[in-house]
């Protein structure tokens, strides 16, 4: 964790409460906090801040001078269209999109989900995952997730409207790599303009079959690939998005 998050409900004027037990344990043993010591706080949909310890319980924390005055980081301009992963994978994938600062998340089904990913008890501790996420990239306001189990209907029926600046699909067998397709969008006519598409759709482990590929495309998306490595959705995850951090600099 490097900032502790707490709902707006552990407020009060300019004192605040830790009440979470995995978060009272982070501050005691991992930071070795102390009675007297600043930690660095924020409130779940609002800023970032400082408070100072000023007591220590076995099941809560209590803060004094709590002082929350910085914006949290801009979000990204990316929908992240991921194809539901092995439970095990989707509680590191929550995590890292949200520490990234993916602004939407839908997590859809595809032909090589197995059906039975869908009844995992992990979609019930997305918001668990979230927090972690948050805490781990200094943020307080969350994504947005949605779970779409129809694939076909959401292509069709739903994802159209929801493409504002160009869309792509990780591919590792289409022949136009990623580098070519941004090099459309080398030169932005302003320093506002996007300059990488709104929204990536990145398969499972062994990706997307030919058949969703094709109607992906029939919307208006275009397939690309990351170079000729095969590579762990975690991995290709992290690579992609990585493109859209470092543009968030300019």
């Amino acid at each position: 964790m490097n900032c502790i998050l707490l709902p707006a409900a552990n407020f009060q004027q300019d004192c605040a409460q830790i009440k979470d037990l995995a978060q009272i344990a982070h501050v005691k043993t991992v930071l070795t906090a102390k009675v007297g010591d600043t930690l660095k706080i924020g409130q779940l949909g609002g800023k970032l801040g400082t408070a100072i310890i000023e007591n220590i319980a076995p099941d809560s924390l209590q803060l004094r001078d709590v002082h929350l005055t910085i914006n949290p980081p801009p979000k990204l301009n990316l929908t992240v269209v991921l194809a539901l992963p092995r439970p095990k994978v989707l509680r590191r994938l929550i995590i890292d999109m949200t520490a990234l600062g993916v602004n939407d998340i839908i997590l859809i089904n595809s032909y090589r989900t197995q059906k039975s990913y869908w009844q995992s008890p992990m979609l019930g501790r997305l918001d668990e995952f979230v927090l972690e996420g948050l805490q781990q990239g200094v943020d307080t306001i969350a994504p947005r997730i949605s779970l779409q189990q129809r694939f076909k209907p959401f292509v069709e029926d739903e994802l159209v409207p929801l493409i504002t600046d160009g869309a792509i699909v990780a591919h590792p067998y289409s022949a136009l790599s990623f580098a070519q397709y941004g090099q459309q969008f080398a030169n932005p006519k302003s320093p506002h303009e996007s300059v990488l598409p709104s929204m990536v759709f990145i398969g499972a482990e062994g990706g997307w079959i030919d058949y969703e590929i094709d109607l992906l495309t029939e919307q208006g998306c275009t397939a690309v690939n990351i170079g000729p490595r095969i590579l762990r959705t975690e991995a290709a995850v992290n690579a992609i998005l990585g493109q859209w951090l470092l543009y968030s600099q300019y």
